[in-house]
């Protein structure tokens, strides 16, 4: 019989509905990036002969199965605050729950105060992915990207939109509010959204990208 894998979706997905104790059947092979979103987000892994039986669900039927809509951070700049209004109930109407985190107008400010905010948010497991506008989009790609945990994609059209999602398992979408028509960004959403992390020979490739998030962290601890 196969052994069951536990790889950091696993762990995110677990966070991001609270729970702080996962049980993990013997045999289990756990990769190291869930180990160490595992130590990021505090969640502890028990072995499930040493966990009470309240909590000895198995690997398939503790993850990514909860009744709760999956939460959605969005985020723009002014330069990307009337797409966001647009794409706000568009995702709602997907059956997910948007959290918007600004901004609230199209008074001029600073895009990396909301790209940090939405990618922190998914960082800390508060939702499981983030969108960010601003007027072209690689700004807040560029931020977003410097949160531990996170795989920030800028993309212009459905096939670099699934694409982040299946190879990289992107977890943050950036958008340019001045560049995409309001369809073509609703298409976009709607192919980031709906196409899954591919796995296999990808999940090693995740693995090596959290290997030098952490390498890095290691090598320069003051950041």
């Amino acid at each position: 019989m196969a052994k069951k894998l536990l790889s950091e979706q696993h762990i995110v997905e677990a966070a991001r509905r609270g729970e702080k104790t996962i049980a993990i059947p013997m045999g289990t092979i756990i990769t190291d990036a869930a180990k160490d979103r595992a130590k990021q987000l505090g969640v502890r892994m028990i072995v499930a002969n040493e966990a009470p039986r309240s909590q000895m669900p198995s690997v398939p039927s503790t993850f990514g199965q909860s009744g709760k809509k999956e939460i959605i951070a969005i985020g723009s700049d002014h330069g990307g605050f009337a797409l966001k209004e647009v794409l706000k109930p568009f995702v709602e109407s997907l059956s997910y729950k948007v959290v918007d985190l600004g901004t609230y107008s199209e008074e001029a400010c600073d895009y990396p105060d909301f790209a940090y905010a939405v990618a922190r948010t998914v960082s800390l497991g508060e939702a499981s992915k983030g969108i960010m506008i601003d007027a072209v989009g690689l700004a807040s790609a560029i931020v977003a990207n410097k949160l531990l945990g996170i795989r920030a994609a800028c993309c212009f059209d459905e096939f670099s939109a699934r694409s982040s999602r299946e190879h990289n398992d992107a977890n943050v979408l950036t958008l340019g509010g001045r560049v995409l028509g309001t369809e073509l960004a609703k298409a976009i959403v709607k192919a980031w959204l709906e196409t899954s992390f591919g796995g296999g020979r990808h999940q090693k490739r995740i693995e090596k990208i959290t290997q030098i998030e952490n390498r890095e962290i290691h090598q320069n601890p003051e950041k």
